[in-house]
């Protein structure tokens, strides 16, 4: 019997610092289109969809070609969101892919997907890549990540981690190999409806990083090292930063 894979991208039309940034029209496009694009590439999806409780998003994709599921306002996460998904139209493996990812390559999430299609071991996976400069370690929007000897997840965190005790003048990013965090969480049917069933944790509360419910919870969460760069759009100044992507 065949393994199904799902990939839900959250879409939240109230973003506080980019009101509307879903559906913003870049080029003529609704901004999400052009992650959806990117994920096309993928060759183990066997489903893509939006995920909104949002009339309007679901309207301005209309006629973009892309499948719109109606969820709950009442989801804090995106990993909630796409367990109400999941149990509307199913899925054996779950992709959720954070809106935040623009320049996403569908055929990373392949390697991750055939790895846990070999490995059911894997219950939770996410990726990570190596931080380049002190201004994203220092960004509380970019998150941190360390990880043990066989990649699995120790900590997420906004705070730089590890903290260096004896750090030297020199760049942080050159005194030790610091991991950012990429928002792409991949979960088994059954861990995710685990995740789902859990209440949010206090950490996950303090840090706003909904993958803290895992750990918190005794999960062990696997991670796959890349060096893709993906693209965050945060506000409209950012919106130059795709110019070089999608030109």
């Amino acid at each position: 019997m065949s393994t199904v894979v799902t990939a839900v991208v959250p879409a939240r039309l109230n973003s506080s610092r980019f009101p509307g940034k879903v559906i913003h029209r870049y080029r003529g496009q609704p901004l999400i289109k052009y992650l959806l694009d990117d994920l096309r590439g993928s060759r183990q999806i066997d489903r893509l969809v939006v995920a909104t409780d949002s009339l309007e998003v679901r309207a301005a994709l209309a006629d973009h070609d892309v499948e719109v599921v109606m969820t709950s306002r009442r989801h804090r996460t995106g990993s909630d969101r796409a367990a109400e998904v999941m149990r509307k139209i199913g899925g054996d493996i779950i992709v959720n892919i954070q809106g935040d990812n623009f320049g996403l390559n569908g055929r990373l999430l392949d390697r991750v997907i055939s790895r846990m299609k070999r490995s059911r071991i894997i219950q939770y996976a996410t990726l990570g890549r190596r931080l380049t400069d002190d201004e994203e370690l220092f960004d509380p929007n970019v998150v941190k990540l360390v990880a043990d000897k066989d990649d699995r997840v120790l900590w997420f965190s906004r705070y730089p981690l590890p903290y260096l005790q004896h750090a030297g003048r020199s760049r942080r990013v050159d005194q030790w190999p610091f991991i950012g965090h990429i928002g792409v969480y991949f979960f088994r049917r059954a861990a995710l409806t685990r995740f789902a069933s859990w209440k949010r944790t206090k950490l996950e509360k303090a840090e706003s990083l909904e993958q803290l419910r895992i750990l918190e919870n005794g999960g062990q969460i696997h991670l796959f090292k890349t060096r893709l760069r993906t693209i965050s759009v945060d506000s409209r100044n950012d919106l130059k930063k795709l110019d070089d992507l999608y030109s």
